[in-house]
């Protein structure tokens, strides 16, 4: 019996555990490679949203909020999920600071203002944030 060549119970059982650890190990790696994927893609679209959506509002005509506080710049459509909120202030180009807000009304506009685009997903709160400025011409 000696001189019979084979696997032993243990040798097996040694075999099959490393391929289970090799396959968990790699079963991880991708998930966490899809997951990257999602959150890379979900970053992108907030990000060329919000782009988008400063763009849009340079291209209206200016609204001057000491005027008129509840007018708004006009929203871009957004995919299934996605919100856009927008943050306008009138800036004192002179101190180089926003116009103070009291009961939705300021107290100024001389022209400028600093738009602040807030991009939600979901239940993530600021998944993207850009700010940029608009100049009345």
């Amino acid at each position: 019996m000696k001189s019979e060549k084979g696997f032993t119970l243990i040798m097996v059982l040694v075999a099959i555990a490393i391929l289970g650890l090799i396959a968990v190990i790699f079963a991880g790696g991708i998930s966490t490679g899809a997951k990257s994927v999602f959150v890379s893609d979900e970053r992108v679209t907030a990000e060329s949203l919000a782009r988008s959506q400063l763009e849009s509002i340079k291209n209206q005509t200016y609204i001057y909020y000491s005027d008129d506080p509840h007018d708004t710049y006009e929203i871009i459509s957004t995919p299934d999920g996605y919100i856009i909120n927008l943050d306008v202030i009138p800036f004192d180009p002179d101190t180089a600071t926003p116009y103070s807000d009291s009961d939705g009304i300021f107290d100024g506009d001389d022209g400028i203002q600093k738009i602040t685009v807030t991009i939600d997903h979901h239940d993530k709160y600021a998944v993207f944030t850009l700010e940029g400025y608009k100049v009345d011409r």
